[in-house]
């Protein structure tokens, strides 16, 4: 941030000015993920926080409002409420976040949000914000990280495994399809078979 002397307040700088890049590499994930698993008193909530964001393209104020009702363990299934105009849609399960749901589920005492502090209230966008951060600074990440990475890496991670973009539209909640589109520019893939060799 940058301050202005006429203004006397903070001004934020565009992304750019932070970081080159607004997603994060598999990678990078499985480095915050690792370091979910080893910071803090509450590691498991830690955890399950980073993976949930991360497979379901969670945005901050969509994983802290997160309730315990949207989970079916019977059915293996999540209901994505997404917030900012985006379409809600029902995710899959899979075991390591069935896992990692009901090691928390255990934990707490809360019959409402999923994600809650040491208080028993939810957790707040502030301190989200800064857990990924120290989490960042944990797994020794080059990119200064901040929660909304982990949707744009759940975007560039599915394109990159051979999704299709209307896919990635529909399990994001994108209602327009240029706001996918820019995942396929992150798809280095394309690029692999570029012959690189000289004519002789």
């Amino acid at each position: 941030m940058i301050y202005h002397e006429n203004m006397k307040e903070f001004k934020r700088l565009p992304n750019l000015e932070y970081r080159s890049r607004e997603y994060l590499t598999p990678k990078e994930v499985r480095s915050l993920l690792k370091a979910a698993q080893n910071y803090g008193r509450n590691r498991v909530r830690n955890y399950a926080l980073v993976l949930l964001m991360f497979r379901h393209g969670l945005r901050l104020s969509e994983a802290i409002n997160l309730r315990w009702d949207a989970i079916s363990f019977a059915d293996r299934e999540i209901f994505v409420q997404r917030l900012k105009g985006s379409d809600s849609s029902v995710h899959p399960l899979v075991d390591d976040e069935i896992e990692a749901l009901e090691e928390l589920r255990a934990l707490e005492d809360d019959d409402v949000y999923v994600f809650i502090g040491e208080r028993g209230q939810r957790l707040t966008s502030a301190s989200v914000q800064r857990l990924i951060t120290r989490l960042g600074k944990k797994a020794k990440l080059t990119v200064k990280v901040h929660p909304h990475q982990l949707r744009h890496a759940c975007g560039y991670f599915l394109i990159n495994k051979g999704e299709s973009t209307r896919a990635v539209q529909d399990f994001l909640g994108h209602r327009n399809i240029m706001h996918t589109e820019r995942y396929t520019k992150y798809n280095a893939n394309r690029f692999r078979n570029i012959d690189w060799s000289f004519d002789d």
